[in-house]
């Protein structure tokens, strides 16, 4: 393993580059990552919500027009 001390010695745009090329490879495999306990409790409760009342969701072009209103 490469000793930070050395990447400190590195260009910076070497080190952006490493950056990068880390943060791709960390994308590639975030499939293994297991979701966060916190992320699942929201999501499952968020379905449930849904699932007692759908028509509480709102569609895509809706969610979109709120959004895009809010910028101007």
């Amino acid at each position: 393993m490469i000793a930070l001390a050395e990447l400190k010695k590195l260009p910076i745009a070497e080190r952006l580059q490493l950056v990068g090329d880390l943060w791709d490879s960390i994308a590639e495999e975030q499939d293994a990552l297991p979701d966060p306990p916190e992320l699942v409790a929201e999501v499952m409760a968020r379905d449930a919500r849904f699932l007692e009342n759908p028509s509480s969701a709102s569609s895509w072009e809706e969610v979109e027009k709120r959004i895009l209103s809010r910028r101007a």
